[in-house]
């Protein structure tokens, strides 16, 4: 009987801890399908390829969650301040009038610098076609 109870609790502080880290993994998901697309537009000499334009919103201590994309990324910070944690770099503080470029596949985050105060992000980016706000970045595994 005491071995049934031990078991037991075994098996629910597992589930609580996947439960606790599917959830994280979720809400990052989340924050990467946020955005508004201010222009989509064919580009001219990539067949299949379409130019986007995303205004990203990052509240007050949010953060992106560890992610990568299939091409290059461009963001210019156009108010409050990010920090961009990029995968074997030390993170770098940018405020409002700075930009940063990410490559392929290269895995960062991106976290709100403010306690306070929302940072506004213009990315843009390069996708295949048609494809899905939600679908321009992958979570990090």
């Amino acid at each position: 009987m005491k071995r049934t109870v031990v078991l037991i609790s075994v098996a629910l502080i597992i589930g609580m801890a996947i439960g606790v880290m599917g959830t994280q993994v979720l809400a990052g998901k989340e924050e990467l399908a946020k955005g508004t697309i201010l222009q989509r537009v064919e580009l001219a000499g990539a067949k299949g390829k379409d130019a986007v334009l995303v205004l990203r919103e990052l509240p007050p201590g949010k953060e992106s969650g560890k992610h990568s994309q299939t091409g290059t990324e461009m963001a210019y910070i156009l108010e409050g301040s990010v920090t961009l944690e990029v995968q074997g770099k030390s993170p770098l503080t940018l405020k409002a009038g700075d930009s940063f470029q990410t490559g392929s596949r290269q895995i960062h985050n991106v976290k709100n610098a403010s306690a306070t105060g929302a940072a506004k992000v213009i990315v843009f980016y390069v996708v295949e076609k048609g494809k899905a706000l939600a679908d321009f970045s992958t979570p990090a595994k």
